[in-house]
């Protein structure tokens, strides 16, 4: 069985487009080849790092990745997390289906509160990627 080849974008990859691979992978790992990147690649956000570990899932080893990585490869799906990067990333060469669901950015929460806006929009990624694969990608 071929994976599905899944390429997920954000604008600084460090941290909704890194959760979303993380959580990808370990909901069907055995199913997808999951990547992610960023237009402007900015490093790993530490609360995302953390918001995983709270549920069992380490990214601390990802790194922060420019879309240019993955110029010339193909993928089945080319999913943007974030407004930013749809729009910067209107057409992606090798790129199969492309699918847009903005999450709020929790980096831009207010200091105090970004534990709590991480762990939502990390809920929230993985609801939103437990529909995806149900419904067959």
């Amino acid at each position: 069985m071929n994976k599905i080849h899944v390429l997920i974008l954000c604008t600084g990859n460090s941290a909704r487009s890194q959760m979303a691979e993380g959580l990808l992978r370990h909901l069907a790992g055995d199913q997808f080849d999951v990547f992610s990147a960023g237009t402007k690649p900015a490093g790993l956000n530490p609360n995302a790092v953390k918001a995983m570990s709270e549920i069992g899932i380490d990214i601390a080893g990802h790194r922060s990745k420019s879309v240019d990585e993955f110029a010339g490869q193909e993928f089945d799906y080319v999913i943007t997390v974030c407004d930013n990067a749809r729009e910067a990333c209107p057409y992606f060469p090798g790129g199969g289906k492309r699918i847009h669901h903005s999450f709020e950015d929790p980096a831009a929460a207010p200091e105090d509160k970004q534990t709590d806006v991480f762990r939502r929009v990390r809920d929230e990624i993985k609801d939103w990627l437990e529909e995806f694969i149900r419904n067959g990608s």
